[in-house]
């Protein structure tokens, strides 16, 4: 779905944010998009939509260049930014406006998920709270069923129900053939969600896998002693440690792999 070769972007010369980046992403499923702040990660996905343009290189995403913007990949891509400007309307009459642009929206799947984020549609959209706006902007975005779904920090402003309520709901309306990009700092909230991980720092990727690779890969660990470990930070009752896999199967560590993303190869 996503084949990105040798790209180059820089807002000024500088100030390079990617050069001779590689991404390759096939199928479909839940990717986590982690990386320190000014590492791209919000540049990245909006060169994936079409929003900002390389100066070098070849992107590909779901068969055509995302700068083209033509039609046919529009209908099938949805962004949710992490800020954005809301009109000054009912979020019932957005989706009134909007939802003809995607062919397969699903009007009463909207309805059901703005009845489990509690989110009422008749609400003026300027006049919700973030934790509100960017409900309802998720609930809009998994109704288009578009094949790739961007959200940057998705989970900012929700309180913790509602986070809950994004992980239950988000698994539970893709398909197979849907693409989910989820880049954020609040990596609690999709390490039980996603199951790739990409991590971007300093213009390039770092790690690009399955969940299912990672754990075959590594381990993540409470240990007395750090000997031997790919990477361990003093955690109570010892440390918390990354150390090779060895047949041994754990849970990811999501906040550890991201601060152990130099020591892995």
């Amino acid at each position: 779905m996503i084949h990105v070769q040798n790209l180059n972007f820089s807002y000024s010369k500088k100030k390079t944010v990617f050069n001779g980046m590689n991404l390759d992403i096939d199928g479909g499923g839940i990717v986590g998009i982690l990386g320190p702040n000014g590492a791209g990660k919000t540049t990245l996905l909006k060169l994936l939509t079409g929003l900002m343009f390389p100066k070098q290189g070849t992107m590909k995403v779901l068969g055509d260049t995302p700068g083209d913007r033509l039609p046919r990949f529009l209908e099938e891509i949805y962004y949710v930014p992490d800020e954005f400007m809301i009109p000054a309307m009912k979020g019932s009459r957005f989706a009134e406006l909007y939802k003809p642009f995607y062919p397969r929206f699903d009007e009463e799947r909207f309805n059901n998920l703005l009845t489990d984020f509690e989110v009422d549609g008749s609400e003026k959209l300027n006049k919700m709270s973030l934790g509100q706006k960017k409900k309802f902007m998720v609930a809009f975005a998994l109704s288009t069923n578009c094949r790739l779904l961007v959200f940057d920090e998705p989970t900012n402003g929700m309180d913790i129900p509602a986070k809950n309520v994004f992980r239950k709901v988000t698994a539970s309306c893709l398909n197979d053939n849907q693409l989910m990009l989820i880049s954020t700092h609040q990596v609690a909230d999709i390490s039980r969600l996603i199951d790739r991980v990409v991590i971007v720092d300093k213009g390039q990727i770092l790690l690009n896998d399955t969940t299912w690779d990672i754990c075959q890969k590594y381990a993540f660990v409470t240990t007395g002693k750090a000997d031997g470990a790919l990477y361990a930070e003093e955690a109570p009752g010892g440390y918390r440690a990354v150390v090779p896999a060895n047949g041994e199967q754990t849970e990811i560590d999501l906040e550890l792999l991201f601060n152990a993303r130099k020591n892995l190869k």
